[in-house]
C-alpha cells in the first residue's frame, strides 16, 4: 500500500472517529451489555485471539450473541443450537460488532479493511490469500458489501486483497455507504445451511 492517506490518514481518522463514537454511543453500550447479561449471561463480552495487520495476534471484543449450551458429552452445543433469537437479532442489526470500536481506538482493526478471521486459518491461506493481512483488520470491508456470509471463502479473499491492492479515501467511503445499505437490507447475514459462515478449511492452489 502506497500513498499518504493508506499510511498515515487512514488510521488518524480512525483514531478520530472511534472516540467520538465511543463517547456518543455509550448509553447504547449500556443498554447492549445489561440486556446481553439478562438473556445469555455473563460474560457480556465475547473475546477471542484473531490475527491483524502482518498477521499480528490481537485480541477482538464483540457482544455474546451464543448462550454456553452444552450437550450430554460436556461439549459445547453447534452453533445453530446455541445461538437464540436475541443473538440473531444482534447478528441481524451488527450491534454485536460495537465493541470492535475499542480494537479501532487501540490500532489492531481500521473502519474498513478485511474482516479478521480466525487464528487456526493462517495456515489455510494461499501465499495470495494472506496478502489480506497487508493491512488492519476491518470492522466491514469489501466482502461485506458483496455477499457478506452469502459469498464463498474464496470470493471473499479476492475481494480482500483487491482492497489492500486500491485502498483509498473515495473507497472507503462508498463501503461505508454500501455497508449501512447492506445492513439495512440484513443481506448475506449467514451461509447457505449455516447459523453462521462454514469454517475455511483451506483452497486447492491452481
Amino acid at each position: 500500500m502506497k500513498g499518504l492517506y493508506p499510511k498515515y490518514v487512514k488510521r488518524l481518522l480512525d483514531a478520530v472517529f472511534a472516540a467520538l463514537l465511543l463517547a456518543a454511543l455509550s448509553p447504547l453500550f449500556l443498554v447492549l451489555a445489561l440486556l446481553v447479561a439478562a438473556r445469555l449471561g455473563r460474560p457480556v463480552l465475547f473475546r477471542q485471539e484473531r490475527p491483524g495487520q502482518g498477521a499480528r495476534i490481537f485480541l477482538l471484543y464483540k457482544y455474546r450473541t451464543m448462550t454456553d449450551a452444552r450437550g450430554a458429552d460436556g461439549g459445547l452445543l453447534p452453533d445453530a443450537e446455541r445461538l437464540t433469537d436475541f443473538g440473531r437479532a444482534l447478528r441481524r442489526t451488527s450491534l454485536d460488532e460495537l465493541p470492535e470500536l475499542l480494537n479501532i481506538l487501540k490500532g489492531d482493526m481500521s473502519f474498513v479493511g478485511p474482516r479478521p478471521l480466525l487464528v487456526r486459518y493462517l495456515p489455510r491461506y494461499t501465499p495470495e490469500q494472506a496478502r489480506r493481512h497487508e493491512t488492519r483488520p476491518g470492522l466491514t470491508g469489501l466482502a461485506q458489501v458483496n455477499g457478506r456470509n452469502a459469498i464463498t471463502w474464496e470470493e471473499k479473499f479476492a475481494l480482500d486483497v483487491r482492497y489492500v491492492d486500491t485502498v483509498s479515501f473515495a473507497l472507503d467511503l462508498g463501503i461505508f455507504f454500501r455497508t449501512a445499505r447492506a445492513v439495512l437490507g440484513r443481506e448475506g447475514i449467514t451461509g447457505e445451511g449455516e447459523a453462521t459462515m462454514g469454517e475455511f478449511m483451506g483452497s486447492q492452489e491452481t
